[in-house]
Parts: C-alpha cells; structure tokens; sequence
C-alpha cells in the first residue's frame, strides 16, 4: 500500500465519462508546417486513451501552431481554448527555483547554505538532519527528504475519493513539512536521487524567511510582472479558477476500483504551495520557458548553476533518460535529440513545457484529465514533433 501511494503521489504533481467522438481544431500561422505527427498523437490520445481533451502550442522560430482534441467540458461539450487557464502542477518548481537563483545572485543567500542556516530546527526528527541539507541539494532533489505528498495518511486523502471530502482544506507549508518528518529520510544527503515536494516547499519557505514577504509576492514581483506573464498567478487560497478554463477531471488511482471520473476544477490547491500551484496559460508558460532557456532571468553563474545537473536514477523510479538541475530538467529522446523543461500534475490536469535548449523550439501542452498514459502520452508528442522520421 505504502509503495502504491508513493508511486502515484511522486509526480504530483500527480462520475463523467466521455462519450463524445474526438473533435478538434488546428490552427497554423507563419508558413508554419500541419505537425501531423504531433495531430496524430493528440487524436489517439482522446479516441484510444480516453483523455477528455487536450491541446497544445508549438512554437519554431517563427512558426506557430495550435491544436486542440476533445473537449473542455464533457457536459457542454465545449472545446479546449488557446487562452483557457489550468493549474499547471510542477511547473511551478521552475518558479521557485529561480526567485532562489535570483536570491542567490544578489547575495541574500548561498546555494551552499543549510536549510537550518534559515529554518533551524524544521527539517529533524526520523533521521531528518536540516544541518546536514543545503539549499542546492533541495532544489536539485538529492537532500534525500521524504516527500509529504508520499506520507500515507496524506496520500489517502488526496489521492482516493476522500479527497473529495478534503478538497477544499487549507494547509500551510509548516503543517505540510511536519508531516514530513513523521517518515524517515529516503536516503543519505547527497547519496542519491529522489523527487520531494517536500524540497520545493521548504525553499518557498526559505525565500518568505529572506525577503520577509510572501512567495506569492516574490514570484509575481521577481518573474511574472517582468516577464508580462497576465494569465500566471500563485493561487493561494483561491479555490475557483478564472475564465476562460477547461474543467479538471480525476480518476483517483487508489481506492475507487469503479474508476469514477470526478470534475475537481474547483479546490484548494494550498497544499501545493510553492511545489505545484501555479495556474496558468499555454501562451504564458511559452513566454516563461523560453525567457528561462535563453537565460535572459539569470546572470552567468545562477544560470549555469540552474542547468548543472544530476542523474534521477534513485529510489523511486521517475521519468527514463532524464537529469535533473535546479527545478528544471533534461530529457534524451529516441532520436538523441535533448529537451529541457519542466512538467507535471496536479488533480484532473497534466502540463509539460519543454523545448531545444535555445528555447526557440518549444512545445506546451495541457492535458484536462490525470489518469492512464497521460505522462506517457506527452512523451510521445514530443518524440513526434523533436525526433522526425530521418532523424530515427
């Protein structure tokens, strides 16, 4: 049981059923090409896999296109909208990390600082020393601290139907890191990989406890009103989300062997935090990802930082052929061609940002339901778009 709820909580993060044919749209500006390839996937992934919809936004150099399979709301029948909001899970660690780099850059604090330098005390108990973890080693996930989202008390409320019970609870991130240390380290710091979104809230607490503000404010401040990013905001304790957006459906993968589709558009998403809670636009995560690739938000040396990167071969398996830096990571394809981003779930939505290095080929992507072969499903998008048929 331990082991089922830490496999489907690892991610984060990750009664309607779609009986609708696939519809979709696609549109093209700039001489661009018809990604047929990238068409073909999408389609399958609502005629074969079930996803109520799912649309994506490729940008090459000049080209752009769009195109969007299924529907937003399976009751309405609505189809998915380039401007539609949803809740873009772990891009929201690219966020975090950067306002840490930009901490960094300005001397307020060292990647090779302690997280008891400015939390002393939070990170103990179970073999938990926050003495012995840096800064970097949260953002990189090699601190070997146990994932909250893993706990099982926690994981079988939000990952069953309990959670429809609990969806709108509030957490704050020091309730979220105590129970934490109510498990044992994974590892070692420093001795192997493991994804924790318990690092990623710890460092949202880090830069509260430096500037004295919110992480919200810091985010918006620092990324989002410099980058003109209007349609990304850190949530809060807002449960709605605004318009246009597509509805989030869940299957719950434990609990519910009747795999019930639920709509969990609404909900409180404070136990995300600085780890997953982000809500945005495909548009906004293609201007935020490229200003991150092309190294327009770092000096030299945090950019470099950000980008070094380590093996994600660790205890719980993640996603194959991928390294991992300070909240972002790479991923090797079929094809040897490599791609950087960052992706992730979060309840009834799938995101994934990841291009060329340069960031002047990009695709984002959001899929409206969270089960299945969701991740797999944008792999193979990629693999379509970055790997074509000369190249394999």
């Amino acid at each position: 049981m331990k082991k089922a709820l830490r496999t489907a909580a690892c991610l984060l993060t990750a009664a309607v059923t779609v009986t609708a044919g696939a519809s979709s749209s696609a549109v093209a500006a700039d001489g661009a090409n018809d990604h047929a390839a990238v068409q073909q996937v999408l389609e399958h992934a609502v005629t074969d896999d079930g996803m109520p919809g799912i649309m994506t936004d490729i940008r090459d150099g000049r080209q752009k296109w769009f195109s969007a399979v299924g529907v937003a709301n399976t009751e309405t029948g609505r189809k998915r909208r380039q401007q539609d909001y949803f809740r873009a899970g772990s891009v929201t660690k690219t966020f975090t990390a950067l306002v840490v780099l930009k901490l960094a850059a300005e001397g307020r604090l060292s990647l090779d600082d302690t997280v008891d330098k400015w939390l002393p005390g939070v990170v103990q108990g179970n073999g938990h020393d926050g003495s012995k973890i840096t800064i970097r080693q949260l953002l990189n996930q090699t601190s070997g601290i146990f994932p909250y989202t893993s706990d099982e008390k926690l994981a079988t409320k939000q990952w069953t139907p309990a959670f429809l019970k609990g969806r709108f609870d509030s957490y704050r991130p020091e309730e979220l890191v105590k129970i934490a240390m109510g498990n044992p380290p994974s590892f070692a710091p420093g001795k192997s990989w493991g994804y924790s979104n318990t690092n990623y809230t710890l460092a949202g607490m880090i830069i509260e406890k430096v500037t004295g503000k919110s992480y919200a404010e810091e985010v918006t401040r620092r990324i989002i009103r410099p980058l003109g990013l209007t349609k990304t905001y850190v949530p809060g304790q807002e449960i709605k989300l605004p318009q246009p957006h597509g509805q989030h459906y869940v299957k719950f993968p434990l609990g519910d062997p009747d795999q019930k589709t639920y709509d969990l558009t609404d909900m409180n998403a404070s136990w995300a935090f600085a780890v997953g809670s982000i809500v945005s636009t495909l548009g906004d995560l293609h201007t935020f990802y490229k200003a991150v690739l092309s190294g327009r938000l770092l000096p030299p040396a945090q950019q470099k930082e950000m980008f070094t990167t380590v093996s994600t071969k660790g205890g719980v398996p993640w996603i194959d052929n991928t390294t991992y830096g300070l909240g972002i990571f790479s991923q090797k394809l079929s094809c040897g061609v490599t791609v950087w981003g960052n992706g992730g779930r979060i309840h009834g939505s799938w995101t994934s940002a990841m291009g060329t290095r340069d960031g002047k080929h990009m695709l984002v992507t959001n899929i409206n339901g969270d089960w299945g072969k969701s991740f797999s499903i944008l792999t193979e998008e990629m693999e379509a778009e970055m790997c074509p048929p000369s190249s394999k």
